[in-house]
Parts: C-alpha cells; structure tokens; sequence
C-alpha cells in the first residue's frame, strides 16, 4: 500500500498548495498541542502536559479555538519578523500554537467575512496579559495593508500603548507592570485592500475607562505603588519642567506616592517618561495638552499633601481649617483656581434641595475624604480624556461604517489575603467574562453543528450565572443592596451593609456568612464576623466589608466640582462639565458599584456583537523567573479560569473536526483505493478510506464540509496507523536511495578506472621519453666538450706566444726611453747653470744703479709710504668698529692718532647726519607729525618747564576717550562738527575755593570744546582766534591757563584755569595751529611762575611755589585772597 514516496499536506492544510511541505500540529508534537486531544483527560494530565511543553519552552497550548499562554518570564525567539511571515495566512491548526495564530484567524475573519472580531485576555495579574496584547496590536499592524496614512495610524496605535501603561499600570504585589483598568483596544479596522477602509479607535468599539481602578490615586496597598505616571514624572522630567509643575525629585515629600516599593528592580522610570513624551508626541498631543496633562498629574501629587485640622466654633462644632497653604497655593496655581473658593470647597458643603440651599461645615474627616474624592475623580477623568483624545486622533476620516478588531486585556481574577471593594467588582466582571465565554463557546459549537448538519445534543456545563445573579440582581443583588444602603437616610455603616447582606442572601448556595441565618457557618473559624465569602467559578473568596460604602459613594461635592469648572485651565473646566452654575442637576450621582455595573453591561453588549476569540494566560510561578512551574498555582488558575470546563463543553460533543481534502490528503496512505491519487470527490474518499479501516460508526460523522470524530482515540489511532505507513515509506525510500547510491558509485569507480588508467599509459610514456632525451643529451655534452677543451688548448699557446713577442718589445723601448731620458736632463741642468749666473750678475748691476738714487728721494718716499699705512689701518679699523644705526647712541671708537683729531670728529659728524637720514626715511606720514610735534614741545618747553623731561618718552595719542567709538560720548561727538585733534578730561579750577571740577576737554582746529563729564553736556565752546595767549608754570605741574581777548564773545566770563596730565601735548597742539592757520596769529606762551588771570571783571594772581605735597596730593592749589590762587607744588628730588 505504501509504495512511493510521498510530499503530503499537514493537519488543515488547503488543497490549493499540494507541492508545499507544512508542519502540521499533530507532528512532532511536545506533550498534545490541542489539550481537546488530550487522553485520558484529567486535570492531573492537563497539568503535565502544561508542563511538558513549558519545560521545552513550549509556551502556547490549545483548547480547540482558545490559545493557552504561560509566561516564560524571558525573551524567547518566537515573535520575530521571520515568525510573523510564517504564521502570516495559513489556517488555525496548520502550525504549532502560536499567539500569532490567533491573531491571523481573527485577522482573516475580519477581512474576509467581514465580521467584526474580539480577543479577549483573561488571566491573573502577572500572567502576561499586557503583553500578550502588544504581541497580538504588534502582529495584526506588521500583517495589515500598507500606505501612508495607514502607516501613520498603526504607528499612533503602536505608540498609544506606553501612554496607557503609563496612566493606567502600577506595580502590584504580583506584577511590576498590572493593568489597573480594562481596556478594548481596537486594534484595526484598515485594509490595504479596500482603500475606503480607514483606521479607528472609537469608544464603543475602542476603550471603556470607567473600569479604572481610581482608588490606587489615594492609598496602594503594603508592597504596591501608585501608577508609573507619578514616578516617571519625577524621575524623568528635567529640571527646568518640574520648576514650571512645583514639584521635587524626592518621592517621600507626597503622600500619595508610596515609598516602600517607588523603586521597581529593572524599570527604568526616567527613561520610561522619555518614551511617553515621545509616544504622545507621535500619537498627535500637541505641547500644550501635554503640559496641561502634567499640570493635572502635578496637581494630583499637591492634593495628597494638603492636611487638615479641627477648629472649633462657637456652636460647640469642628470645622476643619488647611495646616499649610503652599501645597494649595501652587495647585491653585498650576490649575488657575482662586485659592479662596477652593479652600471653602474643603471647609464646607452646600446642599440644594429644590429651592433652598443649606450650607454645612465640614469636619477633618469630611474634608480628607472631599480632598481624596477629588484626587480619584481629577486622576479618572484624566484618564478617560486622555482614551478619549487618543481615539480622536486614530479614528477615521471616512463617514462608512468600519470594520473593527478589538483586543480586551482586563485585570484577572484577584483572590488576596485582604480583599476589599475592588477585587469584589473585579472579580464580578471576571464572572461576566466568564459568563459570556462558556454562552459564546456553546454558540459557537452549536452553530457549526447546525452548519454542518450535525444534531445538536445539550451539552451539560456549571452556568454561572446564579453567581452573577447574585451580585448584579436588581432588587436582591449585593451591589443593589450596597447602592440601597448608601442612599438610605440615617447611620450607614459596614456593619449595617453586612447585615442586610446576612438577612437577604442567606440561603443563596453561593453566599456564606458568619452572622447569616444559615447555621452551618456559625462555628467556621476561617470566616470572620466582618467578612463574608461568595463562591465564585474560580473557587471562593472571602471579602472584608471594611470600606465598601465609602469606597462605594465615591461621592465628590458639588462645591469642589463648581470650583474646578471655575478654573482657568481649560482641561479642568473640560473634566468637571457638572460644575457649571448653569447645568446644575440636583440628583444624587451615581455610585461605584453602579457605575461600574454600567460599564460592565456595555462591554458585555459590545462583545456580544463581535466574534470571539480567547487566550487565557497563566503565571508559572510568583517568583517571576524563568524554568520554574508552580503547580499548585497552575492549578489554582486552571480552576478559576474554567479550562477543564471549556474542555469538557469542546469534547461534550465532538472532540476533533476536520475539512474533508486535507483529512483525506492526510490520511489517503492508509486505503489503497485512495492512495496514491483520488479521483472523485474528498468526501467520497473519506468515507472509503473509513470504511476500509473498519472505524466504529458512533465514533464519527459527516458533515456538509468537515468529518466530526467523536473520540479522541479514533484520531490517534488513524495517526498511529499513519505514523506506521510513514515508516514503512521511509523504509522504501531508504532502499531505492541506497540503490540508487551504490549503482552511482559503482559507475563512477567505473569511470574514473578508465580515466585513471589512461592517463598512467600517458605518463608512463612520458617518462621513457624523457629518459632516452636526457641519455642524448648527456652524450651531445661530453663529445662538445672535448671539442671545446681541444680548441681551447690551442688557443692558449697561440695566446703565449704573442704575449712573448709583445714583452721583448717593450723592454727594449725601455731602454732606449730612459737613455734619451738621461741626456734630457744632462743638457737641462747645464742650460740652468748659465741662467742663473746671468741673473746674478744683472742683480748686482742694479744695485750699484740704485744705491746712487735711493741716497737722494728715500726719505720722503718712506714717509709717504708710512702715511698712507696708517690710513688705511685708520680706516680698516674704523670699518669693524663703527657704533649702532640708532640716532640716540652716541658710541664712537677712540681717535688713534692725534693728527687725525679733525678727521675723527668730522666723520663722526658725517656718520651721525647720514645715520639720522636713514632713520628718517623709515618715518611714515603720522609718525612725522608725531615727531613734529615732539620738536615743537621740544622748542616750546625744553630747559624751560620742568615738566617736559617726564613727557618726552610718552607718545602724543590725541584721542585719550576714544570719543568717536564710545557710545557713551556718541551725542556730544555729533555736537562737534570738525576733527577731533584732542579729546582729554581735564579739572577747571574755581575761583571760590581753588577745587577743580572734572571736565571733557575737545580741541579742533577751530575750537574748543569744554564739556560736562556725566552728562557730555556743552559748558563752554571757544573759537581758536578769541584765544590771545597760554600761561603755565615753570613747575611739573599740569596747569595752565587759557587767555582769551579782551572784547571777544567767549571773554565774557572770563579766562579759563584748567589742569591736566596731558599738558605739554594740550600746549603743543595749540601752538601748531595758530602756526599753521594763515589768517591768525600764532599763540603766545607764557612761561612763568606768576600770572594774572581775567575772571569776569577781576584779574587774579596765580603763584607757584615748590612745597610738600598734603593729603597724597601731588599738587594743591588754595585761594589765599580775592586776587591771589597759590599753587603748591612737591619739590622734586
């Protein structure tokens, strides 16, 4: 029957890709994938399967549509790009499970069949609910159409999911990172396919917030902290930010915030408020929303720390009064509120009734509970603004109705060692989910089996909805009851709630107390007097009413709402609409519980209308580590999950169903009528294929489109015959592979023999050759060399004799060349004797001519010989001595003779003149009129001042102020319209006291200028032709006195007395322009130790005198009389 081998299709394979190899889920499987198929079925075996295929990191198991999770607590390599494209359309079963698989079907079915899908998460907190979310949002947005706007809105979707951690997530005692809401996400609703089609994130179809859990803003339990939001702000935010929000980086400064756990091992808060600033940034928050979202954070953290004490009234009452202002100051700040109508709202509540308003004080108690209601209900409604605003910005611009995918990742079922009001209604929407799953599952079943034509037979399961009868009933439910109790007038307290409760609910099955009627619970010492225990499909939990009517009224008064609608912020007045004066509504508000009971009903309506898919996550351990399964808490979570009952109700009917073509494409191996190919129909093969393996009937049955088998073992047993044929196929194809191997290399042995055979002929032949070549050789070599050696012999004696012949030769002309040689030299040394004696005898003759002459001139010639020796060394000499190039050295070498004294001196004066010329050529135009001027002070003041020696060496710089670049003196250079040749502050003497005031002092060539110092103001302008003459002091003194002509405009106040540093520069320039002006006469100067000065009608003396200097002046001028100035000047040493 097995004869060939065989490419088959796996378990739910499509008959369209025959030529492709799958990996289906029955193959190599870990344990059982599908635990509907799991024999026998108990829950002892459920649990070693689960964790079999978690100790292979087998993390996913199914329980027919439903995806098991264990959280590994690591990073494992199933989720990547490469796994998505594997999962990416291929049919549920077709791999091994996988969340994306999940993902894929739902995915599918909203695209293809247009109907709107759910994926509901369950599970405790830590089970991994959050990130199975992110796993499925991250998957269905990577498989999705493309384009931009698309692409814009699955990254908005992507990013909105750090903002939601962020405001709705905290740390719990069994999670670092718990949903503390229930959220729908509505994951998808674009299609690249269908352009019309646009991305949405709506709140029917998208989030319902009011399943916050808002008592956590106020009071965490031991172990837990307050939402991430507040400690990512302060960690995180910069400097800068949390000065504009008033907040510091020490968590212990607020009492809302925890301090036991604020710092959670591998969260990185600061960089977690990087990526939400960023997230909301990408999501569309614009700058202001987002800091008005930090204000209202910010504000939150101030409430927690305003305290209240008790002030007594006159009426014998306390009313409650604010300790410290400055946390209300700077939220009354931060949310533009008036300080005065907040601090009323915590001191007293208004009560309207009809007509009448009746205002009543509050006490400490009151107050602290007005302040936390009001921190839950800012914190809330923040948080349902921020959902709001997020599916804002995903929603769609189309007007058509959109197809939508919604992910429900809600908090787990909580069983505490102290649970209070929250994990009562936490625990009442998970009995809702539960609920809701068993009727859709059954549905389901039942539908398909209607589809199929199968008869439906009841399936017979625990139905809780006798437990949710019990909470939500409205007349006898404990949530009724709890609303009832916390309306009715008079003392409400716990005690009277569980009274009610024990009289009511007392012989409900599902409902135990101490203090009920019902007997059997009086002696149960593990039920305390204030609790009570409701027996939920998870097992039962015991809950302390402690709190429950407080936590329940959750009431925030119409005063502090009024007050916030009175804010200038615009978000606040937004959050609190009941506040407006103008809509006042005098009913009661709804409670928690009521509320919340709302909000459930709508979620269950909303899942109602969507296809259903499920994962169910489960925590391995309470350690958070990895390779590590708890199995008393895997029970514990298998049992208030369900899992064995949504197992049963899968296998009440028929465990396992199948499409007929990838049934028969399976399984046709086993028939020989249907192997290797079937030609009819694939329900007409089934049913041969069957037959010929004599299966039960009752075992199976057919279906329009799906054989249904009944019994698990049916299918394994087809899989074992399978996994035996497989064998048998295996061992057929070993053999012709074999074959087929060893015919192959028999041939090719065959083959390289020849080959190898032919070319050793080749190189046999080769080496002979080769042989018999170099035997020739050889030979050829020694006959060639004896040729050579004989010819060679003959050469060398040829050779020998020349070179005899050649060596005779030339020693016989040796010796004739060296005889020649010795009678060269004979006549030489004779021809020399004879000139030698001629020229002694012409000396000799010359010497008796001379003696005669030398007698007469000698004298004279030696003289002048010896002159002009001394001349030239004279000269030589003064060459390699000669002084520096600089005019002021007055270096010059000693004078050597004295005869050369006229000489010396005029060349010295030559030398200095010629030297000077050359320094001057090096002078540009500026610079010579520096020097001008410096030989004209010289002129004026040399030997004649005694102030002009200290001068000499200080350059003349003219523009002391920098009047034309200082801003400070722009107005008064505007003022001046000529050059500026000097600008100095100088002191002008008075006349009353001899005291000098300090004054800016201009000189141009027209005028001078003599200005206030501050103010740059003009005191006085003096034409240069109304100035007659100059006086000064023969002393080092810096006065001097400018005299003005009798009859002109500018003398009618009289001269000026003036003193400066600059004085000889002052002078020097004055007298260069009057030198230089063709139609004035130059200025007189006066040199004297004693002037007259004209001041107004009156001359008086001015007199130097040489003294010591007082009080650390250097000069001191004292009015002795009306006519007499006496100024005092230090002796110089």
């Amino acid at each position: 029957m097995c004869q060939k081998p065989l490419r088959e299709h796996s378990w739910g394979g499509t008959p369209t890709a025959k030529m492709e190899v799958k990996t289906s889920l029955l193959d190599n499987m870990i344990g059982v994938g599908d635990m509907v198929l799991l024999e026998p079925l108990s829950e002892d075996s459920f649990l070693e399967n689960l964790r079999k295929r978690f100790d292979h990191n087998e993390i996913y198991t199914y329980i027919g549509s439903v995806v098991i999770s264990m959280n590994p607590y690591r990073s494992l390599p199933i989720f990547t790009p490469d796994k998505v494209e594997e999962y990416r359309n291929r049919n549920f079963y077709e791999l091994s499970p996988h969340i994306y698989a999940l993902a894929d079907e739902a995915y599918r079915s909203l695209r293809d069949q247009d109907k709107d899908q759910c994926i509901l998460i369950t599970g405790e907190s830590g089970a991994g609910k959050t990130e199975a979310s992110k796993l499925v949002m991250s998957y269905v947005a990577a498989v999705c159409g493309k384009g931009q706007e698309v692409n814009k809105v699955k990254e908005q979707l992507l990013q909105s999911n750090p903002v939601l951690e962020a405001f709705g997530n905290a740390k719990t005692v069994r999670n670092d990172n718990s949903s503390r809401f229930a959220s729908v996400d509505s994951v998808l609703s674009a299609l690249a396919l269908l352009p019309e089609v646009k991305a949405t994130k709506r709140g029917a179809d998208g989030q319902d917030t009011n399943l916050l859990e808002k008592s956590r803003v106020v009071k965490q339990p031991r172990g837990e902290r307050n939402f991430h939001i507040f400690y990512q702000l302060l960690s995180g935010a910069s400097d800068d930010t949390l000065k504009k929000l008033k907040l510091h980086r020490d968590f212990s400064k607020y009492n809302y915030l925890s301090l036991d756990s604020a710092v959670v091992s591998g969260l990185d808060d600061a960089a977690n408020f990087r990526t939400v600033r960023n997230a909301m940034e990408i999501v569309g928050f614009m700058e202001d929303e987002l800091q008005s979202v930090l204000e209202l954070v910010a504000a939150v953290l101030k409430l927690g720390n305003i305290e209240f004490k008790p002030e007594l009234r006159c009426n014998g009452t306390d009313e409650s009064r604010i300790k410290d202002k400055n946390d209300l100051k700077e939220m009354c700040e931060l949310l533009g509120i008036e300080q005065s109508v907040l601090e009323r709202a915590f001191s007293y509540r208004t009560v309207e009734a009809k007509m009448e308003k009746v205002s009543t004080t509050l006490n400490v108690a009151q107050a602290y509970y007005a302040r936390d209601a009001l921190a839950k209900n800012l914190y809330s409604r923040l948080f349902s603004w921020l959902v709001t605003r997020i599916n804002e910005s995903i929603k769609a611009q189309a007007k058509t109705r959109h197809k939508v995918m919604g992910v429900l990742d809600i908090y787990g079922f909580e069983i505490f060692e102290d649970n209070s009001f929250e994990q009562f209604i936490i625990n009442y929407c998970n009995e809702k989910l539960q609920q809701i799953f068993i009727e859709l599952t059954l549905r389901e079943e039942q539908e398909e089996y209607v589809r199929e034509g199968i008869e439906w037979t009841n399936i017979e399961y625990f139905n809780n909805a006798i437990i949710c009868d019990l909470i939500e009933n409205n007349q006898n439910g404990i949530l009724a009851m709890l609303d009832e109790e916390c309306l009715r007038p008079g003392t409400v307290t716990d005690e009277t709630f569980l009274d009610k409760l024990n009289t009511i609910c007392a012989e409900h099955q599902h409902f135990e107390s101490r203090l009920s009627k019902n007997s059997k619970f009086l002696t149960d010492h593990s039920l305390p007097h204030s609790c009570f225990r409701i027996q939920h499909y998870a097992g039962k939990v015991l809950y302390r009413v402690e709190g429950f009517v407080d936590k329940n009224n959750d009431l925030l008064y119409r005063d502090l709402s009024q007050a916030m609608y009175k804010a200038n912020h615009s978000l606040i007045k937004h959050l609190f609409p009941e506040g407006n004066p103008s809509k006042v509504n005098l009913k009661r508000p709804p409670t928690a519980g009521f509320q919340f009971r709302a909000s459930v009903a709508t979620l269950m309506k909303n899942l109602q209308t969507k296809n259903p898919n499920y994962i169910r996550c489960i925590k391995p351990n309470d350690k958070k580590a990895a390779h590590i399964f708890t199995e008393s808490l895997v029970r514990h979570q298998v049992r208030y999950l369900g899992l064995m009952e949504n197992v049963r109700v899968r296998r009440a009917g028929y465990a396992f169903r199948q499409t007929y073509e990838p049934c028969l494409e399976r399984y046709k191996m086993l028939c020989k009528r249907t192997w290797p190919h079937w030609r009819g129909p694939a329900r007409d093969g089934v049913e041969v294929l069957m037959a010929d393996l004599q299966v039960p009937a009752e075992e199976f049955s057919y279906g329009r489109s799906k054989i249904f088998i009944r019994n698990p073992r049916t299918l394994f047993f087809l899989e074992e015959r399978r996994r035996q044929c497989l064998q048998d196929l295996a061992t057929l194809i070993q053999k012709i592979y074999r074959g087929w191997k060893c015919r192959t290399h028999f041939l090719l042995l065959k083959k390289s023999q020849i080959v190898v055979a032919a070319w050793y002929r080749r190189y046999a032949q080769q080496k002979k050759y080769q042989k018999i070549k170099s035997a020739t050789t050889v030979v050829q070599s020694y006959t060639r060399g004896w040729q050579a050696r004989k010819l060679l012999r003959e050469l060398k004696h040829q050779k020998r004799c020349e070179e005899a012949v050649t060596t005779i030769a030339a020693y016989w002309h040796g010796t004739q060349a060296r005889r020649e040689l010795r009678r060269l030299k004979e006549e030489a040394r004779r021809k020399h004797a004879v000139a030698v004696i001629w020229a002694y005898w012409q000396g000799l003759k010359v010497r008796r001519e001379y003696r005669k002459f030398f007698r007469a001139n000698a004298g004279r010639k030696i003289y002048e010989f010896t002159i002009q020796r001394i001349m030239q060394k004279y000269f030589l000499g003064l060459k390699n001595t000669m002084p520096s190039m600089s005019p002021i050295d007055k270096n010059w070498p000693a004078r050597p003779y004295l005869f050369l004294d006229g000489v010396h001196t005029e060349l010295r004066r030559i030398f200095h003149l010629w030297r000077c010329k050359k320094y001057r050529s090096q002078f540009t135009e500026e610079r010579k009129a520096v020097y001008e001027e410096k030989l004209e002070a010289s002129e004026i003041f040399k030997d004649k001042k005694a102030l002009y020696p200290s001068s000499v060496s200080q350059p003349f710089k003219g523009d002391y102020l920098e009047i034309s670049k200082n801003p400070k003196y722009q107005k008064l250079n505007s003022t001046v319209d000529e050059k500026v040749l000097l600008a100095d502050v100088v002191n002008k003497i008075n006349r009353a006291n001899g005291k000098g005031t300090a004054r800016i002092f201009l000189l141009t060539k027209k005028s001078v200028v003599l200005a206030d110092q501050k103010t740059g103001q003009v005191k006085a302008s003096v034409p240069l032709p109304d100035v007659s003459s100059v006086s000064v002091s023969t002393q080092s003194d810096g006065f001097f006195a400018l005299k003005l002509k009798e009859g002109s405009a500018s003398a009618v106040k009289g001269d000026f007395l003036l003193s400066s540093e600059h004085l000889i520069e002052i002078i020097t320039k004055l007298h260069r322009i009057g030198a230089t002006a063709a139609d004035r006469e130059q200025l007189n100067i006066d040199i004297s130790d004693e002037f007259l000065v004209q001041f107004k009608q009156d001359k008086v003396c001015v007199k130097f005198i040489q003294g010591a200097p007082k009080n650390g002046n250097s000069v001191s001028c004292k009015r002795k009389n009306n006519r007499l100035l006496e100024v005092s000047v230090p002796t110089t040493a």
